[in-house]
């Protein structure tokens, strides 16, 4: 053969080559591939923020611990920021990225349109196409019957609601809350409060004193980092506060009576291992109580504050959520 036929036919390989790899499909081999299974997360806030952030991170680094993955993590505040972080990842080669949380639904959707080969994941999001896929957490399940347990141990007859950003998946969090409440006491009083911010903890514990002056004596926090501001004002008025997210007990252990928990490791893991094994498919995954992905744990230093009849008529609302004859929100 002429070193000319040669050079061509070596130039061929190559082209072979690089269109086979393009065709890949969404995923990674990892282990025994050309190449190690890396996974990315995109946060709102920071990872020490003992709540929703704190989760994923978890997830990131169980993901890295059971599937042998690289991994990395970056916040990002703005659309602009959400944008970008996808992107970079995905012109890296990660195989799977994570948004955490609704506002990312637009970015992923965008980016994923522009990097068909890598998968993205939305938390708390509705949207879906061939490589992106959404984890809707009902943790109004688990919120409604943190509001049972309220409106059971109220004195008052008026519990609060602090929140973060006025999003969807926070409104509704507080909506299960009062309709938990309202199986109690049909007229038991619910007032909501909004920081506008999940990091600003000064803000969250100026709006727990507010709903604490206007007379509620249970609240409930869903502020991501802001959330400590709520357990430090509970705690000092002497009002029982519940955590989101995740088990909070042992940010607060005097103060955070219960918490309407999602296992968002597990459900990161899941999806991770879809992608490694080459089985993921752009869809919305609901979690709820009856997956397992969502749960209620009672802090047990705070457990004696339950009367029994409360702990039995929890059980009871868990059944029939999980049964599917008693419906929580849409």
């Amino acid at each position: 053969m002429s070193s000319a036929a040669g050079r061509a036919s070596a130039v061929a390989a190559l082209v072979l080559a690089v269109v086979l790899a393009g065709c890949q499909t969404v995923g990674s081999e990892g282990e025994g591939g050309a190449r190690p299974f890396r996974v990315a997360l995109l946060t709102p806030g920071p990872v020490s923020d003992g709540g929703w952030n704190a989760s994923a991170y978890d997830g990131l680094q169980l993901i890295k611990k059971d599937l042998s993955a690289e991994v990395s993590t970056v916040q990002t505040a703005t659309p602009s920021e959400f944008v970008q972080g996808f992107r970079d990842y995905a012109e890296q080669g990660y195989d799977l990225v994570f948004g955490h949380g609704f506002e990312f639904q637009d970015p992923a959707m965008q980016v994923g349109a522009e990097f068909p080969h890598t998968a993205f994941v939305v938390s708390s999001g509705s949207v879906h196409a061939a490589n992106v896929a959404s984890l809707t957490f009902h943790l109004d399940q688990a919120t409604y019957l943190a509001g049972i347990v309220a409106a059971s141990l109220s004195k008052t007859g008026r519990a609060g609601c602090v929140g973060g950003i006025k999003l969807p998946v926070i409104r509704t969090t507080f909506a299960g809350f009062t309709a938990g409440a309202r199986s109690v006491k049909p007229d038991f009083a619910v007032a909501e409060a909004y920081t506008g911010s999940f990091e600003d903890v000064a803000a969250a514990k100026a709006a727990t004193d507010a709903l604490i002056a206007q007379g509620a004596d249970l609240v409930l926090q869903n502020a991501d980092a802001a959330g400590l501001g709520v357990f430090q004002a509970a705690g000092a008025k002497g009002v029982l506060a519940f955590g989101t997210n995740r088990d909070q007990s042992d940010v607060a252990p005097d103060t955070v009576l219960a918490s309407a928990v999602i296992s968002i490791p597990k459900a990161f893991l899941d999806m991770a291992r879809e992608v490694k094994e080459r089985r993921f498919v752009g869809r919305v995954v609901e979690e709820d109580l009856k997956s397992g992905v969502i749960d209620f744990v009672v802090n047990p230093k705070l457990a004696g504050r339950i009367p029994a009849e409360v702990l039995r008529r929890v059980q009871d609302a868990r059944d029939k959520i999980e049964g599917g004859t008693l419906k929580v929100g849409s």
